[in-house]
């Protein structure tokens, strides 16, 4: 059995958070805990994952230590912030704002077109808009 993993959502509330929480449940991720961030405007909203019940609460300084994966969905601007506060505390980021799109050390994946770029990332995987992964995946074949 894989060993347990502690995955932060940023933007959890969020219509993209939400998403990120239903594929963790749906993949049957070996999630240990997780931690689940948000405006002020959800902090303290209840969400459950697994089964578990998990409190929102707003990113403050040291929030992704011990934290293995990061899923980020909120502004660029915060983002740039909140990933690299997660890279430098050793999290993988995955990343959907546009922060990182056009940066050419960061992988830009659609992992059923090119998911073998996730190899060759310095802990961040950015991931496209919702229209160019629909579009990527259609003209692929």
């Amino acid at each position: 059995m894989p060993e347990e993993v502690t995955i932060a959502v940023v933007g959890a509330t969020g219509a993209v958070g939400l998403e990120f929480l239903k594929v963790i449940e749906e993949r049957e991720l070996p999630v240990g805990s997780v931690r689940l961030f948000a405006s002020s405007r959800s902090v303290g909203r209840q969400l459950t994952v697994n089964g578990v019940p998990y409190t929102v609460q707003q990113a403050s300084p040291g929030c992704f230590d011990g934290v293995d994966f990061a899923f980020i969905s909120v502004s660029a601007e915060l983002s740039q912030q909140l990933a690299l506060q997660a890279v430098e505390a050793g999290a993988l980021v995955i990343d959907a704002s546009s922060a990182f799109r056009m940066d050419p050390g960061v992988p830009l994946v659609v992992p059923e077109i090119n998911g073998q770029d996730v190899e060759d990332h310095s802990g961040i995987i950015a991931i496209p808009n919702c229209s160019t992964t629909q579009m990527v995946m259609a003209i692929a074949p």
